[in-house]
């Protein structure tokens, strides 16, 4: 993982170990192979390919049984649908416009879970959704939406008449619509057959009290399996970043993948590569901070992405023998595990801390720590550097550590001005761990001892993240001071 600015890179003071110019011919073939790819995409022939198999896939889907179930019957309540979307929903519908949740959110409903966020369908076009609402603008090139603001928060509202482009090319195609199918069905099933996953391609209306399911998504809830709309190597390979969404959904639900789904995202694992570095901080970031980030790392270890995403923390699991579908616990595992406890999809923590977890993880499996040193070192964290408190209240923990991880010494007695330096040491390790992440060569370098496993140098951390990351651990260096709150980014 290193840092990253804009579309260029940034390293930290390190000198240049790859030559310059093979990194600007490497960077002058990406961008050709990226123009080629571009033409090709929009060649007729292939257009023509893409519509077939769009009603390929829609004669398939169609062999679903439609379905239309009272919310009731699936345990939704309209109460758990937040104030905000309730103002946009209401809104709408006194206009006289058809309105529908959907994606994750009704699937998170079903499932009694608090959903991340509520998305709104509307027969409105953008233009009307910004006439009903004062504080309301359209974001987005390829897909635009409205994103509308209530209070403190945004609601995100989507057309049915929208279709989606690039390069001014339309990339939407019509189905066949099936025999016997209204056309109210058919507009709700033809937009249900553009989502990803079946468990995501579900339509609720809040007024009617009805979940319109054309896909088997109910039935795949009920299953607690991943599955998706399309033929799973057309979908990944349509949309790559699906793969990294594909995983954390079943981390965060703890559902399974199809055998079709499972496949294609072991298969075209590698292929998230293609993706901005933007997009693969965002998805990492819903791994981790949402509060199943232990189960994120164990479901990218077992599929084989976690030596492309976090080439470090792979090599730790091989040091170790960690294998792919390994129940232990190991300290970094652990000490996820211990974050989720804190979090929730509707609770989140800023980025900076999970990132400052893997730095401050990374310096004990380097240099492992007596436990009393790690104690005080955690307190002068949370306390914002008053590392005399922290001696103070480190010395009087009385609870047995975990002696089976490799990171924690065996307890030593240490004398104050020992530990103090201690303490301050750790404080630069994480700091330097912290630095080598973010280096390109150095990560590139993680997985090298094993041969068989694939290269990565990937480079998705901002500037800005790096130097949040470092103000959390700089105050143990520096002493007491104010402090950021990492937990939620304020």
């Amino acid at each position: 993982m290193a840092i990253s600015i804009g579309l260029g890179f940034s390293r930290l003071p390190h000198f240049p170990l790859r030559s310059p110019l093979r990194h600007q011919i490497l960077k002058f073939m990406q961008v050709r192979l990226g123009c080629a790819a571009a033409i090709e995409a929009f060649d007729d022939t292939e257009s023509e390919k893409v519509v077939e198999s769009v009603n390929d896939v829609a004669r398939h889907r169609k062999t679903v049984e439609w379905k239309k179930v009272n919310s009731n019957d699936l345990g939704i309540s309209n109460s758990k649908i937040s104030r905000s979307t309730r103002v946009v929903l209401n809104g709408l519908k006194r206009k006289g416009f058809e309105v529908y949740l959907v994606g994750g959110c009704v699937r998170d409903l079903i499932l009694r879970r608090t959903p991340k966020d509520f998305d709104i369908l509307t027969s409105a076009e953008l233009k009307e959704v910004m006439r009903t609402f004062s504080r309301c603008e359209i974001v987005g090139r390829r897909f635009p939406i409205c994103h509308v603001h209530i209070d403190d928060a945004v609601v995100e509202v989507s057309s049915i008449s929208t279709r989606a482009t690039k390069f001014g090319r339309d990339l939407s195609f019509d189905p066949e619509m099936p025999v016997e199918c209204d056309e109210k069905d058919y507009i709700r099933w033809k937009n249900c057959l553009e989502r990803d996953f079946t468990i995501n391609g579900l339509m609720f209306d809040p007024y009617a009290k009805l979940v319109y399911d054309y896909l088997g998504g109910v039935d795949d809830i009920r299953k607690a399996k991943l599955r998706t709309i399309k033929p799973a190597n057309v979908s990944l390979t349509e949309d790559c970043a699906r793969i990294l969404r594909a995983v954390r959904i079943a981390a965060r639900l703890d559902f399974r993948f199809a055998k079709e789904t499972g496949l294609a995202v072991k298969s075209l694992s590698s292929s998230v590569l293609r993706l901005d570095r933007g997009r693969l901080l965002m998805e990492m970031n819903y791994m981790m901070a949402y509060g199943s980030a232990e189960a994120s790392l164990r479901l990218l270890w077992r599929i084989g992405l976690l030596e492309i995403l976090l080439p470090i923390q792979a090599a730790y699991f091989v040091r170790y023998g960690f294998r792919r579908r390994d129940k232990r616990y190991n300290m970094l595992l652990s000490l996820f595990s211990n974050l989720d406890k804190l979090l929730a999809p509707d609770r989140p923590c800023h980025s900076s801390l999970w990132v400052a977890i893997l730095a401050f993880h990374k310096a004990l499996a380097d240099q492992p720590r007596d436990p009393l040193v790690v104690a005080a070192f955690s307190l002068a964290v949370h306390n914002g550097g008053d590392l005399s408190e922290a001696l103070s209240i480190a010395r009087r923990i009385s609870k047995q550590h975990d002696s089976s991880f490799h990171e924690i010494l065996e307890s030593q007695f240490l004398d104050s001005d020992t530990l103090r330096d201690n303490v301050k040491h750790l404080a630069a390790s994480v700091q330097g761990a912290l630095t080598n992440m973010t280096d390109e060569y150095f990560v590139s370098r993680a997985m090298a001892e094993y041969p068989k496993a694939p290269r990565s140098d990937l480079v998705f951390m901002p500037l800005t993240l790096y130097l949040r990351v470092c103000k959390i651990f700089d105050c143990v260096r520096g002493g007491k001071r104010k402090g950021i709150c990492i937990e939620t980014g304020k």
